[in-house]
């Protein structure tokens, strides 16, 4: 009787095992609920950036995480989840605003361009000095490459170059100046604005003089 039995006991097991169409379907709306989930964390970073804009422009990039997370309305661990310092938080901040910059540089091909490199550099001026303490964490990336806003920097020197080497294709501006030489300066200028006694006109006046000295003798 055992010798009977034995083989239907081993073959048992094989009538059991589930096949791939035996087996249980997804749960409904898992793609969905993943999609969801992204667009959950999307929105919060968005806010996340939006609320560290002006309360960088409020109180410096020394602002509250804290009161940014609030700002946003969302917790601190989705703020830290997202930006797990300080310097990340910055750099996004400052990535998106420099992303605009390259992407809306004057046409030379349209504009004299040493005319657009100064209308440019105007707009990176005065966004730069409109965050306290950025002047400083933008120029320390700009003289070493492991900087803080390295990856930030790196699109605006992009962009800054292309301008530069323009003008000076057409003669309208040095040859023995980089895209880093005028950043560095041009970054200079609204460290010491930000600083000085208030003076509406320093601020153009001090590009002037940088415009003047870029121009070819």
């Amino acid at each position: 009787m055992a010798a009977r039995r034995g083989p239907a006991a081993r073959t048992a097991p094989a009538a059991v095992t589930a096949t791939p169409s035996a087996q249980a379907p997804a749960p409904a709306g898992t793609t969905t609920a993943r999609r969801g989930a992204r667009a959950d964390a999307r929105r919060n970073y968005e806010r996340l950036v939006a609320a560290a804009t002006e309360a960088f422009r409020e109180h410096g990039t020394e602002a509250s995480l804290d009161g940014i997370a609030q700002r946003a309305n969302v917790g601190n661990a989705t703020l830290y989840r997202h930006f797990p310092t300080r310097e990340a938080l910055i750099e996004a901040v400052v990535r998106e605003r420099f992303e605009q910059l390259a992407a809306n540089e004057p046409d030379p091909a349209s504009t004299d361009p040493a005319e657009a490199l100064g209308i440019w550099l105007r707009e990176f001026v005065a966004y730069t000095q409109s965050f306290q303490v950025l002047p400083g964490s933008v120029l320390a990336s700009l003289r070493e490459p492991t900087g803080p806003l390295q990856n930030s920097c790196s699109i605006i020197q992009a962009a800054a170059t292309r301008l530069l080497t323009e003008a000076q294709r057409t003669g309208a501006v040095r040859s023995d100046v980089n895209a880093i030489d005028l950043l560095i300066q041009a970054t200079g200028i609204a460290w010491a604005t930000d600083r000085g006694p208030a003076d509406p006109n320093r601020v153009e006046r001090l590009l002037t003089l940088l415009m003047d000295g870029l121009r070819q003798r």
